[in-house]
Formats: C-alpha cells, sequence, structure tokens
C-alpha cells in the first residue's frame, strides 16, 4: 500500500467532514420528539457511511495523513454525541453508555497523549467491526425505546448487538494498548 500523502481536499477526506458536520443536525432532531425519527434516519446514514470514505481512499490511492485522523475522530465524535443524546432523550439507559463512553475517553486521551509524543497508531479491523456492531447495537436500542415499529424486536436485537460489540471494543482497546506498548519501546 502507498504512502498516505499530505493532500487534504480529497473526496473521502469531504465525506468524512460531512458526516461531522452532520453530527449537531441528528443531535438537534432528536432532542424535539417531533424529528426523532428523521434525526435516527440521519444518525443512520452517518453510521452506513463510515466505511464509504475509507474504502474510497484505498481503492482510489487517495489515503492522506488527514483522512486518517478525520474517519476515526468522525466516528468517535459521532458515537459520543449519539450516546450523550440518547441519555437525555432516555433512549439508552446511562450504564450502557457508559461502557462505551468510558473506552472512548481512555482512547481519545490515550490518542491526544501520542500525539504530543508523535506517535500514532492504525485503526485496526477489530475496532472498526466494534464500532459498526455497537452502532447497529445502540440503534435498535434507541428504535425500540423511542417506540418506533417493532419496538420489542429491535429492543432484543439491540441489546444483543450491543453485548457483542462492547465485547469486541475493549478487545480493540487490548490490540491497541499491546500496539501502544510496542510503538513506544
Amino acid at each position: 500500500m502507498a504512502e498516505p500523502s499530505r493532500r487534504i481536499l480529497t473526496i473521502p477526506n469531504v465525506l468524512s467532514a460531512i458526516r461531522i458536520l452532520l453530527i449537531p443536525v441528528f443531535v438537534l432532531m432528536l432532542l424535539n420528539e417531533g424529528t426523532r425519527f428523521a434525526g435516527l434516519m440521519i444518525l443512520g446514514l452517518i453510521v452506513s457511511t463510515d466505511w464509504v470514505d475509507g474504502a474510497i481512499a484505498r481503492r482510489t490511492g487517495t489515503v492522506t495523513e488527514l483522512g486518517k485522523v478525520l474517519d476515526p475522530l468522525a466516528d468517535r465524535l459521532a458515537v459520543i454525541a449519539a450516546l450523550i443524546t440518547f441519555i437525555a432523550i432516555e433512549a439508552i439507559p446511562l450504564w450502557a453508555a457508559l461502557i462505551v463512553l468510558i473506552r472512548d475517553a481512555v482512547v481519545l486521551g490515550a490518542a491526544i497523549w501520542l500525539a504530543s509524543k508523535d506517535v500514532r497508531i492504525d485503526v485496526r479491523p477489530i475496532g472498526k467491526y466494534a464500532t459498526f456492531t455497537l452502532w447497529w447495537g445502540m440503534g435498535g436500542i434507541a428504535w425500540g425505546n423511542l417506540g418506533f415499529a417493532f419496538p420489542n424486536a429491535f429492543l432484543v436485537f439491540g441489546w444483543t448487538w450491543f453485548i457483542v460489540g462492547a465485547i469486541e471494543y475493549y478487545v480493540a482497546a487490548a490490540a491497541y494498548a499491546r500496539d501502544v506498548r510496542k510503538a513506544l519501546a
């Protein structure tokens, strides 16, 4: 694979930036009871396009240093914003959100500390799988708790995916911890 370039304006970077810019939109829509369904759909759009920017970058040879930061940043910001909003509207219980938020806070803190040492850890496939699985879980739980169609089925689906995703999330964190140890050695 070619080395990442220092280009800024690429299609994958623009897609990641759009995902970040849509975060306040879905948050505001979820906070308004009359637009919750639309807010959940915009969140679904952000989540479903998560893999698109990276896939385009790899296939077109437009992997950039900025994109390697922007894509996971978009993921983390969307997860954090969604969970805080879901807690506020009682779509997900606080304890479940904390399972994800605490891990993200530790990872974010570590990333900032590593950046100060000019060390960057690449995203691992297990991290992407965990995020994908958690999104399905959180979306299913929120859908069911917000009372949209087939709420009980969505709750079962959501909690199943959430549990699997949470396990994957912490397995990924352990893998990243090994990567950090190796990078600092």
